[in-house]
């Protein structure tokens, strides 16, 4: 038992508490490795995959502030986060089950929103969750697990398809919609994963009971929808300095990212296979090597997230951050101009090493300069910084595609790794305390 009265948990206590990253993330990777190549499947342009990822953003940024603030309130039988976890993963998992049975673009979008939605319902109350439940000196590594599992589902998320073209399924059977069965199987196989890892999670280690003094501070606090977007409003009036200066960082960290993600596939699909047209064999061909490539970017996340926390706690948790968006930025740069296959994993493994330092570096960084009493609601509005610029790339991306950079995917990647460089810049003038660097292990 520590002095905060949270007691340490072994390390399975804290991987299984963080398993339900795993059904989470496990969703994120099948957007990110799919919905591009679905959109071309059902006859969506390229210069409108941009605009058409906007459900996630625009999901989360209205819904995660308000549902921090919420879960920050709530008052239940089952915990202050845990209704959340439940609710986002039911819808989650509904949207990855329909998702390959669309008919249309406008049905893709409609269930893509709902899918984000559950993603971020669950999402930030995840987030308060790991704060909560560990002491502070757990918390870094706490916040890296989730890292890992990040990795390490979207390993499987992106290799799923060629795990079942390996198994015997055909690369070229599709639906009526175009859309290729190993897709479908993929999403349904997400689905599961989705609401059985939740599950796991708060069954084996449940949300601590309240305090009584904690308890008596919530129930006297408003709980409606007006007092919700007040809470919001201070909490970012009084937004911890360290906060406000990873702003710059989020916008060119995330505006770099949805580039990778909505683009990848189809600069792969003109640099190795020499095509952009989505009916064609050659292109499903680039959507698998997306896919392995993919896995293994993600399992670098993995293999990276294990390894960080100790190397944050010399270096400091945002120099560590800087560094490893320097390496993402650079494998960006790169991975246009390839045209062997087997060179693309080279990039791949810089951009692995930054993406498992996206999903937890930050969020050290920040568990340590905000108050414990609004940790929900702070993580909402660290989302938000997350969101906005993702909206942003929607907006703009569509106006630049054909004009500035020649309807061409791989001038998306290349303006991303600047991006990403911009980012590092950004992170590294970051002020911390010397809490944020005294990150213990959990042993």
């Amino acid at each position: 038992m520590e002095a905060d009265g949270k007691p340490r948990l072994s390390l399975g206590q804290i991987l299984q508490m963080n398993l339900g990253f795993l059904g989470l993330q496990f969703s994120f990777g099948l957007q990110q490795a799919n919905m591009s190549p679905i959109w071309g499947y059902l006859g969506a342009h390229e210069e409108n995959f941009a605009w058409l990822g906007i459900a996630g953003p625009l999901a989360g940024l209205i819904v995660q502030p308000i549902i921090g603030a919420m879960s920050d309130r709530t008052l239940s039988k089952f915990g202050r986060r845990t209704p959340y976890f439940l609710i986002g993963a039911i819808m989650c998992s509904a949207g990855l089950f329909l998702m390959p049975l669309s008919q249309s673009v406008m049905m893709a979008f409609s269930l893509l929103f709902i899918l984000d939605l559950g993603n971020n319902i669950t999402m930030e109350p995840y987030r308060a969750y790991v704060n909560d439940r560990l002491n502070p000196s757990q918390r870094g590594f706490g916040f890296l697990s989730q890292s890992a599992f990040t990795g390490l589902a979207q390993t499987l998320a992106y290799l799923m398809p060629s795990i079942l073209v390996w198994f015997g399924m055909s690369k070229y059977e599709t639906s009526a919609n175009h859309i290729p069965e190993f897709t479908r199987v993929s999403f349904l196989i997400g689905a599961f994963l989705s609401i059985i890892t939740i599950i796991w999670s708060i069954t084996r280690v449940p949300e601590l009971p309240l305090s009584t003094q904690e308890r008596e501070r919530i129930e006297k606090l408003p709980r409606n929808f007006v007092a919700d977007l007040k809470e919001i409003f201070s909490a970012i009036k009084k937004m911890p300095k360290q906060m406000r200066t990873m702003a710059f960082m989020s916008l060119f960290q995330w505006y770099a990212m949805c580039g990778y993600w909505g683009y990848t596939t189809n600069a792969i699909s003109r640099s190795l296979f020499n095509t952009s047209d989505a009916t064609t064999q050659a292109y499903r061909e680039a959507v698998l090597t997306n896919g392995q490539m993919g896995a293994f970017y993600n399992f670098m996340a993995f293999v990276a997230a294990l390894i960080m926390a100790p190397i944050a706690r010399k270096m400091g948790a945002h120099k560590l951050h800087a560094l490893c968006l320097v390496g993402f930025g650079i494998g960006l740069l790169t991975l246009p101009h390839l045209h062997d296959k087997a060179l693309i994993f080279i990039p791949a493994a810089l951009m692995g090493i930054g993406w498992g330092s996206i999903m937890g570096n930050p969020y050290v960084v920040l568990a340590d300069s905000i108050p414990q009493e609004r940790t929900g609601v702070y993580m909402g509005i660290f989302n938000m910084m997350i969101c906005a610029p993702m909206l942003l790339f929607a907006a703009t991306m569509k106006l630049m595609y054909v004009p500035l950079l020649g309807g061409d995917a791989r001038n998306v990647l290349t303006l991303s790794g600047v991006f990403m460089i911009l980012a590092a810049i950004s992170v590294s003038l970051v002020k911390t305390g010397k809490a944020e660097c005294e990150i213990q292990s959990i042993v």
